[in-house]
């Protein structure tokens, strides 16, 4: 439990979803806000977040990808990244 314990060391701490934009931003504008004690951000994130063939896949980790993973990759994350566009109105 990685937030109680930066909490047992006297830390304000925020855990948010860490593929959720508008979580990390509210959080990081409360952070700004505590003047009294170091703040910790819990981030928590899946890994390969967005890819199909990748998500929660640990050789995927840090392993390399074929030309067509790539492909599909880009494909997926570039469809993630027009929907948070939408969402935050840019």
């Amino acid at each position: 439990p990685l937030a109680d314990k930066w909490r047992s060391l006297g830390w304000c701490v925020y855990e948010v979803n860490g593929h959720d934009v508008v979580q990390i931003a509210e959080a990081l504008d409360k952070a700004d806000d505590e003047t009294q004690r170091p703040v910790a951000l819990i981030a928590n994130t899946v890994k390969g977040k967005g890819v199909s063939f990748a998500e929660n896949v640990a050789g995927f980790h840090n392993g390399a990808l074929t030309p067509e993973q790539y492909q599909t990759a880009t494909t997926e994350l570039n469809a993630v990244i027009d929907e948070l566009k939408l969402e935050i109105g840019i």
